[in-house]
């Protein structure tokens, strides 16, 4: 983590600002192009249902799933008022992050990765509402970009999931990539301040998935303003936009990421 447990905490309640101020300017009812299953009033009120939900597996230091449906107020007001919207999804980052803080680190709680921790809740909440913005931003036509150790914590996070023993026994798509054993892929923000080390390597084995930061070669690399590259990683970015550069081969990243996507 390049983060703190803390500036989790303070982060989750930036982005859902953020967040809010782009349902006031755009169409609640617009489709999402990066979410198209998805209005924006319906992105929106997921994403506060996915911090009620969370906020009661803290609060109550559940040790197994929670049904939505044991949740308080997890409905939302709807998804054509922007005020009463905005107000509710206010209130359920503050709520998030006040049980958090609570909680504290370290706390057992119960969490669908291998980290069974309120740690996890704190980061996964955090770029969850980070990566939704961005959707939320793509919706509206409004510019997006993260703060810098925002960006790469996004994209280490990310890896953790993918690269976790839990998910890829869970995940048939995921375990297809052992497929490829041996091959390797490269990110590198080419914007960012040296001391965050932004490039990570890649590495597809016969028994899963590895990461580590750092320069080497690679069979692809994707290459771009580190805002860009996590967005690109969150298929938030086809590597087409022109906005990154691929450089080798192009449809092994394309593979990966066909087997790596995530709402």
């Amino acid at each position: 983590m390049t983060m703190t447990y803390g500036r989790y905490c303070d982060e989750l309640l930036s982005q859902t600002r953020a967040l809010c101020a782009v349902l006031t300017t755009g169409d609640l009812s617009g489709r999402v192009p990066t979410c198209p299953d998805w209005t924006l009033g319906e992105l929106a009120t997921h994403v506060g249902q996915a911090h009620r939900w969370m906020t009661h597996i803290v609060r109550t230091r559940a040790t197994a799933e929670v049904a939505e449906a044991d949740v308080p107020d997890i409905a939302g007001p709807g998804t054509s008022d922007a005020a009463a919207l905005t107000a509710w999804l206010g209130e359920t980052a503050s709520s998030a992050a006040d049980a958090l803080r609570a909680a504290g680190p370290g706390t057992p709680v119960w969490t669908w990765s291998g980290d069974r921790h309120t740690d996890f809740w704190a980061r996964r909440m955090t770029h969850e509402t980070a990566v939704h913005r961005a959707d939320a931003c793509g919706a509206a036509g409004i510019p997006f970009t993260l703060a810098p150790d925002v960006a790469v914590d996004t994209i280490d996070e990310w890896l953790d999931i993918v690269s976790s023993p839990e998910l890829q026994a869970h995940d048939p798509r995921l375990r297809e990539l052992r497929e490829r054993a041996g091959c390797t892929l490269r990110l590198h923000a080419t914007d960012a301040p040296d001391d965050l080390g932004a490039e990570w390597l890649i590495e597809l084995g016969a028994d899963g998935i590895g990461w580590r930061r750092g320069h080497a070669a690679a069979s692809v690399a994707l290459r771009g303003p580190l805002t860009d590259v996590a967005l690109a990683l969150c298929r938030r970015l086809p590597p087409t936009s022109g906005r990154v550069e691929v450089v080798g081969d192009a449809e092994l990243l394309d593979y990966w990421l066909a087997r790596t996507s995530f709402e």
